[in-house]
């Protein structure tokens, strides 16, 4: 069984494959709590319905579109993924993993769409889960294994300016991953949060060789379940 928040298609809204009409497989639970998580159903309160693996597939193929986005909360935290990436791809879909990089498992991914967590995603929830994160958020051991070893691309969330110098120093760790493969991305949760901050973040990321990742789906959706 997978623990599974929602299952829709729609468009996908980041990345090198934005506007690519997907179906989603948000899974539920997360080992992270970012305090600006936009799922918050599946981290904070994570919601959700356990789903056999031969009733998903039928589901996700049902839809008959050929992208499918792995995601989460943090999908690699199910064993049971793994089962379902072999499924689709046996299938014939593009699968897209979109992952913290905090988790391995061997799962079958044409695109692994990697979020690394930076400080500023830090919950400051006074509980358990300060420490927890901190501790968590950050693998290297497993961010090299999914570099080397799939298609990738590194989104990194950018709440202010001064977060390009910890984005620097976090690549001095991976020489081996070039400008192209990294996407910036602003912070925000509505419309006009996002424009504001892509007003100079785009620049930004210009200016460094690095892709700028606008969150097409809040721009054409909003911030809403399902979409």
């Amino acid at each position: 069984m997978l623990h599974i928040a929602e299952v829709f298609h729609s468009l996908q809204g980041e990345g090198e494959l934005a506007g690519t009409p997907s179906v989603f497989v948000r899974t539920t639970g997360c080992n992270l709590r970012c305090w600006f998580c936009d799922t918050p159903y599946t981290s904070w309160n994570p919601e959700g319905t356990a789903i056999s693996l031969p009733e998903l597939l039928q589901q996700v193929l049902g839809y008959g579109c050929s992208h499918v986005v792995l995601t989460g909360g943090e999908p690699l935290l199910q064993p049971q993924i793994v089962g379902l990436s072999e499924q689709l791809h046996a299938a014939g879909c593009h699968i897209t993993v979109e992952t913290a990089g905090t988790i391995d498992r061997p799962v079958v991914a044409d695109l692994m769409s990697i979020s690394p967590k930076l400080s500023n995603a830090a919950p400051h929830a006074q509980n358990r889960w300060d420490a927890r994160h901190e501790r968590d958020r950050f693998v290297p051991a497993t961010l090299h294994r999914l570099i080397r070893d799939y298609p990738y691309q590194l989104k990194f969330v950018i709440d202010e300016p001064a977060d390009l110098q910890e984005v620097r120093e976090w690549l001095t760790e991976f020489p081996e991953v070039p400008a192209e493969r990294v996407w910036l991305m602003p912070q925000g949760r509505q419309p006009e949060e996002l424009s504001e901050k892509g007003a100079w973040l785009a620049p930004l990321a210009q200016k460094e060789g690095f892709c700028y990742c606008p969150r097409r789906q809040i721009e054409w959706f909003g911030n809403t379940r399902g979409t």
